[in-house]
């Protein structure tokens, strides 16, 4: 907790609150449906949460974003971002509905109303995003092959719409066939030594009607 308050100092009481919550929350919902790990439970701020949070550094999200976070899992990246940036709308989704049942009631009993939780596979959703948020999920291009569609036409940040991807190690091959894919240290940013080979890898897409 103490990181994330130094890394982001103007959360309001409430954001701060929130975060505290969640591992109370995540405790309590790992205990019936095990979501995460159980040896990452005790690292829960470290490996999840502020390991979400990386995306906001390389890009924070302008009021009215509309985010869809893919294979949410127990709910990252999309719920710290969504305790971060409450004006963005947050999609999240998994294909195991038991994941889907704790990201709402962690939503919910966090008061958050920017977030939706449904049980989908990223082929089948419809809609257009600004960007599409994920933590290492699959490989890139079976990834992209599930949502280059899935992009809004109109930009409004300093980095193109498109993918944001959590993914950690040498991703040379795997990125080999994106050339306009960038690799973010997430080092650059937080100091634990988890975070050494973790990046954010940005991969704009174009709108396609």
């Amino acid at each position: 907790m103490e990181e994330i308050i130094k890394q982001f100092p103007n959360l309001s009481d409430n954001q701060i609150l929130q975060f505290q919550k969640l591992e109370a929350l995540y405790q309590d919902w790992n205990a019936k449906i095990n979501v995460i790990s159980r040896k990452d439970i005790d690292e829960l701020y470290t490996k999840h949460v502020l390991h979400s949070l990386a995306i906001a550094k390389i890009q924070p999200f302008e009021s009215g974003t509309f985010v869809l976070d893919v294979g949410t899992g127990g709910g990252f990246p999309g719920i710290p971002l969504a305790i971060l940036f409450p004006k963005t709308r947050f999609y999240l989704i998994d294909v195991i509905a038991k994941k889907i049942k704790v990201v709402q009631a962690v939503a919910d009993a966090l008061g958050l109303q920017n977030v939706k939780a449904e049980q989908m596979r990223a082929e089948n959703v419809k809609g257009d995003f600004d960007f599409i948020v994920s933590r290492a999920v699959t490989n890139m291009p079976d990834f992209y092959s599930w949502v280059k569609d899935k992009i809004k036409k109109q930009n409004k940040h300093a980095l193109k719409n498109g993918i944001l991807y959590l993914k950690g190690g040498d991703l040379t091959e795997e990125l080999a066939p994106f050339p306009k894919a960038k690799e973010y240290p997430i080092a650059d940013f937080f100091s634990d030594p988890f975070f050494e080979t973790k990046k954010v890898v940005h991969l704009p897409l174009k709108f396609t009607p």
